[in-house]
């Protein structure tokens, strides 16, 4: 039992990592004029998401690799922190040429087969919308690819310590589970949290000033990273 709230607790705390909490941020920005349902919408389907797609790489590709008796070169961690650097930058970029321009927005809809509001990220004019099956997953293809750069510690059980390396396969495998689960439990109840602050009025106010602020501070974080 030891093990598996450990396990949990240190999944949890990976999960408030600060490049994980601003990607979520910077993609949970939208623009001016959104209702306060649409912000809180989109603020935990974006954390959610992000979430889903970060705990199913660590999980799945750990658990393979620990399977498998297999490890990750050095340069597979260290290219995991460039790339999520890069990635920062990319979105506060993004999200700063959106703020000035207006050509990168989101937007809420329902898709036929259920009655949930399900957000997306668009770029270009916003006459020339795409059709709903062009609609992407990105904050799930960016959590996966956050997690490239844990996904070596974690298949060298490096959060756990040396010690559980001899315990059986079972085992590990169910701790590797548990810490995904306490990482996307983490991520979510982030995406609760600033679903809440989106939704304020002070936070609706600031339209594209927001926009702005989150650019600069992804670009700050993102550049940090990779050159730390």
């Amino acid at each position: 039992m030891f093990l598996i709230s450990s396990a949990l607790a240190l999944g949890f705390l990976h999960g408030l990592g600060a490049d994980h909490l601003m990607a979520i941020a910077a993609l949970s920005v939208g623009v001016a004029g959104d209702t306060p349902a649409i912000q809180r919408a989109r603020a935990l389907g974006v954390a959610v998401r992000f979430a889903i797609g970060h705990a199913l790489l660590l999980a799945i590709g750990a658990g393979a690799l620990v399977a498998l008796g297999w490890s990750l070169p050095l340069v597979v961690e260290r290219g995991g922190e460039m790339l999520g650097g890069v990635l920062l930058i990319a979105l506060g970029a993004i999200g700063l040429w959106g703020a000035l321009s207006g050509r990168v927005y989101g937007h809420s809809h329902t898709h036929a087969q259920d009655a949930v509001a399900h957000w997306h990220l668009h770029v270009g004019d916003k006459s020339l919308h795409p059709l709903p099956s062009a609609h992407s997953h990105l904050p799930t293809i960016l959590g996966a690819a956050f997690a490239v750069s844990s996904l070596r510690a974690l298949t060298m059980l490096a959060p756990f310590g040396e010690g559980l390396s001899a315990s059986p396969l079972s085992t590990l495998l169910m701790l590797i589970a548990v810490f995904a689960v306490g990482l996307l439990l983490s991520m979510s109840l982030f995406g609760v949290a600033f679903a809440r602050l989106m939704s304020a009025a002070v936070a609706a106010r600031l339209g594209e000033v927001a926009a702005v602020v989150m650019g600069c501070a992804s670009l700050a974080l993102g550049s940090y990273w990779v050159l730390s």
